[in-house]
């Protein structure tokens, strides 16, 4: 079978898609990969797996949206796919009407968070809903990665049989390693105990109030890593993290994108997100496996990942004070810091292994 896999940019397309082409390539089908250009699609490349990268954008401009919709409706005609399978709001919107346009047999969407379930005006979320429910009726087999949004895409009408997915993570890679913690905290100047954050830099990652939290902690250091997207909207954070720099010193070390994430994660002792909105985070995942105690926020996704108390604690979303006393205690009690690290990482092999996520989801797309 030919398989057509369709996401916004190079960062979902290496981070969410590639196990899923692995995998659907491993059960003998040919895979195409389609986004936007971008340097992080070398794996994928280097792995022998065909990119194609029409003009995407991540905006709602409709000449920008209707030229990448016509790019890739002339590619799926010239490709003839048994299957596309498209991922993210606007990107998989274009995918499943482009091969609704071109006939294509079967075609697939899963869902990695609304935008209607997204702060912002009315209009945008009125129209994220209008458009989900005009591209459900076309949309043979539906995911979502998080339970509630799949619950969400029944009761609002956008598709009668939606499948809550899940996501998932090696466990072979992402996993407690007493060397790598040894050597990552020896080249860091690691002393004391580390929060770490893996996300793009941008607002709606919670920054902003961990930077906050982060003044109240003062035996902590944070590891920051991450970078902020060419094609991410929304102020820069420069000021932010200018500040937290002036105010915390060293104990903040701004890491950029790293490729030894798992590494990291084995060096740190805590992990923090505190997003505002979510589908169900690729890095809760790995930092459960890695054994850390997470602290996230109480919405849609990490409270699908996150057992408040006995895997790491959920605090209110847009907020540093609650944020920091989860962090104080977690610094404060190593002990906790150990049980509530084991048990997650249980939790996480227990419901997020990559190979079961990818295998159920080859099995639903009837691979």
């Amino acid at each position: 079978m030919r398989i057509c896999q369709i996401t916004n940019v190079d960062f979902s397309l290496r981070h969410f898609l590639l196990p899923l082409m692995r995998g659907a390539r491993a059960r003998g089908h040919e895979v195409v990969g389609v986004c936007a250009e971008g340097p992080l699609l070398d794996l994928p490349r280097a792995e022998g797996f065909r990119i194609h990268t029409p003009r995407f954008a991540r905006s709602l401009n409709p000449l920008a949206q209707g030229r990448a919709f016509a790019e890739l409706r002339g590619f799926l005609a010239r490709e003839k796919f048994d299957l596309v399978h498209g991922h993210m709001p606007i990107s998989g919107l274009l995918a499943r009407a482009a091969a609704r346009s071109v006939g294509t047999a079967h075609i697939a969407y899963t869902c990695h968070g609304f935008l209607f379930n997204q702060p912002g005006p009315a209009w945008r979320r009125q129209l994220s809903l209008a458009l989900e429910r005009a591209a459900g009726p076309i949309t043979h087999t539906y995911m979502t990665v998080s339970e509630e949004e799949a619950a969400d895409a029944k009761r609002l009408g956008i598709h009668r049989n939606p499948i809550a997915i899940g996501n998932g993570r090696d466990p072979a890679i992402f996993r407690p390693d007493a060397a790598a913690r040894a050597r990552l905290r020896a080249e860091l100047g690691a002393e004391g105990c580390v929060v770490m954050g893996t996300a793009r830099l941008v607002r709606h990652k919670g920054w902003p109030e961990l930077l906050l939290a982060m003044r109240d902690l003062p035996e902590a250091t944070l590891w920051v890593v991450g970078e902020r997207l060419s094609s991410d909207h929304g102020d820069d954070l420069d000021g932010d993290f200018a500040e937290a720099a002036r105010l915390l010193g060293p104990r903040l070390k701004m890491l950029g994108y790293r490729h030894d994430v798992a590494a990291l994660l084995a060096a740190a002792d805590i992990f923090c997100l505190p997003s505002h909105f979510e589908g169900l985070p690729m890095s809760i995942i790995e930092a459960m496996l890695a054994g850390l105690p997470v602290v996230a926020t109480d919405i849609r996704g990490p409270r699908e990942q996150v057992v408040d108390g006995q895997t790491g604690f959920l605090v209110p979303a847009g907020e540093a004070a609650p944020l920091a006393q989860a962090l104080g205690r977690l610094v404060a009690e190593p002990g906790l810091r150990a049980r509530l690290g084991v048990a997650g990482r249980e939790r996480a092999l227990e419901r997020f292994d990559e190979a079961r996520v990818v295998g159920r989801t080859l099995d639903v797309l009837g691979l």
